[in-house]
């Protein structure tokens, strides 16, 4: 039997839909939902072909090399990702750390405003990502969401704004700070 060299160097990447799951694809954007939850990934690469098979999510490139082959594979993990925060929560804890000045936290629409840090007159902010929340009690922020990605980097964008440049750190330890990452969190229905 004789295997064409396209063939040979075929990219196929397959990934389970848990049951109760809703799949549909159009073109390279994949639209998952469970009940009123629904998340989409646009996955862009020239030669990607997606299809749904059964139960499965195949992703195949005809060819490919190495870069091809990463991508393939970060597109599988972030689809895994979301298909199993579907049903669950990510959840991101972070602690408000202040030693000189006391800061004040207060969620506004899609930023979370940061005022007092250091001193400073002007206030700082956070973008929110869409599908993200963020609650505040005392010192600690939960950022929660169905998406990985948009709850991640809420907590990122969190604790960036409040970096601290040109200072000694062993002093000023002020800050928001991640301390648990990922936890999920069954769902409250």
């Amino acid at each position: 039997m004789h295997i064409s060299t396209k063939m040979r160097n075929a990219l196929i990447r397959k990934v389970s839909i848990p049951e109760g799951v809703n799949c549909s694809i159009e073109e390279s954007k994949i639209v998952m939902s469970k009940g009123a939850v629904s998340i989409s990934r646009a996955l862009t690469l020239p030669t990607l072909k997606v299809s749904k098979e059964g139960s499965e999510i195949v992703l195949k490139v005809a060819s490919g090399n190495k870069t091809t082959n990463a991508k393939l594979n970060s597109f599988s993990s972030s689809l895994r990702s979301v298909l199993s925060g579907i049903g669950k929560k990510y959840v991101y804890l972070l602690e408000s750390c202040n030693v000189h000045f006391p800061m004040t936290l207060k969620v506004d629409k899609n930023r979370l405003v940061i005022n007092n840090f250091l001193g400073e007159k002007s206030p700082r902010s956070a973008n929110i990502v869409q599908g993200a929340e963020v609650q505040i009690t005392g010192s600690e922020i939960k950022v929660s969401s169905h998406d990985p990605e948009a709850a991640g980097q809420t907590a990122a964008n969190i604790e960036i704004a409040t970096k601290i440049k040109n200072r000694d750190r062993r002093v000023f330890q002020d800050g928001i700070f991640i301390k648990q990452k990922p936890v999920k969190e069954l769902e409250n229905a």
